[in-house]
């Protein structure tokens, strides 16, 4: 059984959690939290006693295999980074870092240390995205290709109340490039890959983060369209559109229902059934990794490719984060 300790008290870490005692290859046994009583409230629902509120020790213990970090998007690296240093595994949620060279140097220590750096991005292990991608060759020569994830925050109110949730607050390197637009970013990474170049277009906040924006990815003789937003809902679907067909994608970033609609014929729902939790995928491939200790994996070139992407449209779009000065 795979040792596991979490970093984080969150609803996405419950998630989790429950996907990865889902897959049986896993045992929680420790919890971080700066807040002990947080860590005790959390521990709970679990039978958990071994209770952190300091990460060197955590990362000291031998007893723990790996490590999943769902902190604040700019702690990921401090702690990732100790961690690693520590011959521990890590599991780190979206995005890994907050910028290139800190992605760049978290990989070059996991391949000195031997250690696995993996992040969480449960889309590109789907089965529905496994499906997007064996019907990719049906839809002939591909053309254009919109890719929208456009979500109204529940932190918003809050924002325009004067309060300062991390969510909109540089502090923690957020904003709604870096923790909605990267699904679609992703999405775009894990079907052609870097494209040749991009071009973004943003929305700032007062506190200097992104509210919405636009990416224009060019991959030679087709164009990604990527809409993002924390201050609006969206409600139409994503397409890629080939000479010979279409497909589209409710809810990208799980995939959540897939239509095929081939220029000339009926419609066809061509969905698979998913687990209900769609981080089940994520952890048993991080599993699988773990027994093969395959510290190379394609993952780590996703990451570098998302790295660079987030960094130059944050440059194009004047986003900066205090995480970029070191």
């Amino acid at each position: 059984m795979i040792r596991l300790a979490i970093i984080g008290t969150n609803w996405i870490t419950d998630k989790f959690i429950e996907a990865a005692l889902q897959t049986k290859h896993y045992h929680l046994s420790a919890i971080y939290s700066r807040s002990f009583a947080k860590a005790q409230m959390f521990a709970q629902k679990y039978n958990i006693d071994l209770l952190y509120t300091d990460l060197a020790q955590l990362a000291q213990n031998p007893k723990i295999d790996v490590i999943y970090i769902a902190s604040p998007n700019s702690l990921h690296f401090e702690q990732a980074k100790l961690m690693l240093e520590n011959g521990k595994d890590v599991i780190c949620e979206k995005p890994l870092t907050s910028n290139l060279q800190q992605t760049k140097t978290l990989i070059d220590i996991a391949i000195k240390q031997q250690r696995i750096i993996f992040e969480a991005l449960k889309t590109y292990y789907l089965p529905n995205f496994k499906q997007i991608q064996d019907y990719l060759p049906k839809l002939g020569k591909i053309h254009k290709v919109l890719l929208n994830y456009c979500q109204y925050s529940s932190r918003y109110p809050g924002y325009l109340n004067g309060e300062n949730p991390n969510t909109f607050n540089p502090l923690f390197s957020n904003g709604s490039i870096m923790d909605i637009g990267v699904y679609p970013l992703n999405f775009a990474i894990g079907l052609w890959g870097k494209p040749t170049c991009v071009s973004a277009n943003a929305c700032l906040l007062q506190s200097g983060v992104d509210a919405h924006g636009s990416v224009l990815m060019n991959y030679d003789d087709f164009e990604v369209i990527i809409w993002h937003s924390k201050v609006s809902n969206s409600y139409i679907p994503s397409e890629i559109q080939g000479e010979n067909g279409s497909l589209i994608i409710n809810h990208l970033s799980i995939c959540q229902q897939i239509r095929y609609q081939p220029r000339q014929a009926m419609e066809k729902d061509i969905t698979v059934k998913q687990n209900s939790n769609e981080m089940y995928y994520e952890a048993e491939t991080f599993a699988k990794l773990y027994k093969k200790r395959q510290i190379n994996h394609k993952g780590l070139d996703y990451s570098l490719i998302a790295s660079t992407l987030l960094t130059e449209i944050r440059k194009q779009t004047n986003v900066t984060f205090p995480s970029d000065e070191g």
